[in-house]
Order: structure tokens, then sequence, then C-alpha cells
């Protein structure tokens, strides 16, 4: 028997996120062809519903649906307030259920994420955080496999769970052949870390604003603890406590960050080898700018840059049906 995947369509559903499971899940193939999973999609009342692009969709089933799922999947939705927590209450118990981007504020809102881990798209973590403390969120990663509840990031995220479902149900062969049937990626490195904006903060007259605005000037020399005070007017202790205060974090750590920022610029925007970056960087060596930046995003320069940084276009001929 086919394993039964039920997508619950909400109101202001976003159209990409909610077709990859039918996609991903679609193209995953036994031996002989035969399809493994069986993918329908429903609303909690079986009427259309908007989207958040310029159209509405229909679809077949209602919340029923639900009742007789393997796996239930809550892909994102537009919403100005938090789901109703009786979204679920149709699912069997111990169905598996999967969250794409947003639809982890479902699970949350129904409690089953209390005390567990879970992930989100990086730019709702805070909200999420506010609504949900109970939960152990985790905004840098791309995916979180819970057992029964398994959560991701936003977006093209759900392409990576899918697959890492599918890989967990049938084994590597099968997902592969699933991602290249649909041209994705089988498996990304790092984790969402790598797409979070961070801007500087604008540099102000009190605090440790004007420190930081004068370290990030200096970012490719030796900065101590005791530099940053100095700059500052400020004892180390005092330079601590401020920075813990206004930044969350200790200025060593803020330091590393700052630099970590400046090679992603560097590897998104130049050309520049590696351990010219490392050097600007303020790592010194392309091996300290390798362990910075993969213990911070999951990925090694070169990784990272291969993602980021623009490429030439393939010529004409390669982009046609069997040119050379």
């Amino acid at each position: 028997m086919t394993h039964r995947v039920v997508v619950l369509a909400l109101d202001g559903a976003i159209p990409f996120e909610l077709g990859i499971p039918g996609r991903i899940f679609g193209a995953a193939l036994g031996p002989g062809g035969e399809p493994l999973y069986d993918v329908v999609t429903c609303t909690l009342d079986g009427a259309p519903v908007r989207t958040a692009a310029d159209f509405a969709i229909s679809v077949d089933h209602d919340a029923t649906a639900l009742a007789g799922a393997d796996t239930v999947v809550i892909p994102p939705f537009a919403f100005a307030d938090p789901p109703p927590p009786d979204a679920l209450a149709r699912v069997r118990p111990g169905t598996r259920i999967m969250s794409i981007c947003t639809g982890a504020f479902v699970l949350a809102a129904a409690g089953l994420l209390d005390g567990r881990p879970a992930t989100t798209h990086w730019g709702e973590a805070g909200r999420f955080q506010k609504l949900f403390p109970k939960v152990r969120l985790d905004p840098e990663v791309l995916f979180v496999d819970d057992g029964d509840l398994l959560t991701s990031a936003g977006a093209a995220a759900g392409v990576d769970l899918c697959l890492h479902v599918v890989r967990r149900d049938h084994g590597s062969e099968v997902a592969n052949r699933a991602a290249r049937r649909c041209v994705v990626p089988p498996w990304r490195d790092g984790g969402q870390a790598q797409y979070i904006e961070r801007p500087v903060p604008e540099p102000h007259d009190t605090g440790t604003a004007p420190v930081r605005a004068w370290a990030l000037e200096r970012l490719d020399r030796p900065l101590s603890l005791t530099d940053l005070a100095t700059e500052a007017g400020m004892s180390v202790r005092t330079l601590s406590r401020r920075f813990q205060e206004e930044v969350g974090m200790s200025p060593g750590r803020w330091l590393t960050h700052q630099r970590v920022e400046r090679a992603r610029h560097l590897l998104e925007a130049s050309d520049l080898p590696v351990d010219r970056i490392a050097r600007l960087a303020g790592f010194g060596t392309a091996v300290s700018l390798r362990q910075h930046l993969h213990a911070a995003l999951g990925v090694s320069p070169i990784t990272y840059r291969r993602a980021f940084h623009p490429q030439e276009p393939a010529p004409m001929s390669s982009a046609r049906p069997g040119g050379r």
C-alpha cells in the first residue's frame, strides 16, 4: 500500500510551498516505477481558499481526509493572527506531521511543539518565539527532524525536508532519483544561517555603538578586548557588560560575527582569493576563515561562494538541447 500524505491548505496559502509535497513525494518511485506516496490536498471545510497570490484554489477533500493520513503536511500561509488551535483536531494520534515555513505556527498553536525542537522561516523567528516560548526554536537550520514532528525553514527548505523524509522512508537511492526528477540537489550543505540578514546597527553617540563603528573600520587588524575598551573609554568589565546589554553577546563573539559577515560579503561580491579574504576579514589565514565560517554557517568558503557568487552565463550552445 502507498503511504498517504495529506496536505492541509489554509486560507492565504503560499502556492510555491503548497505544491512542494505533491512534487517531491510524487517523484518518489519504487523499483518498478510504482508511486510510493499518495498525495491529496484538503482544506478545513472543503471549500476553495484564497492564496497569497492573485488566485484561489479549490480542492476535492475537506478535513476528514486528515483522519486517514499517514503523514500530514502543513504548508505556510499568510496570516495576521495565530492559527486556530483545533486545525489538526482530526489528525489521528501517532500520525507523522510536517510543517513548511510558517506552517510551524499551526503545530505550535496546537501545543504539539511544547518542549520540542523546531524551526521556521528566520524572518518569523522573533514572532514565533514571543508567541510560543515553550518551543525550542532553532532559526538557523534548514529543517528539524524530531521523529513524528518535523519542521522546516522557509520556502525551498520544504524541498529539503520532503527529500529527507523520502530518504528516511526509502533510502538515499530513491531520494536521489526523486531529486533528479525535480532537478534539485538531493542534499544542501549548511543551514538557514547562511541566508539570514543581519544588518549592522547604526552608530550613535552613546553606549558601545561608537566603538563598534570604530572596530568595523579595522576588522583586518588584530583587535583585543583591551583595544576596544580603551577606544570606548571604559574598563574591560564595563565594556563587556554594555555589549551584553546592547547587542546580546560578548565583545569577542560580536567581533567574530562581524568578521564572518565581512567574509560573506567579500565571497559574494568579489573575486578575491580565499586567503586574501581571510586577511581582510581579520581571520589571518584561510584555515581560520574556513573554521569560523563552518562554525557559523555550516559550509566552507568555497561552498558558500559557489552558492552566492554571481556566475558567468553559460554559452548559448550549452543551454540548447544537444548543444556541444
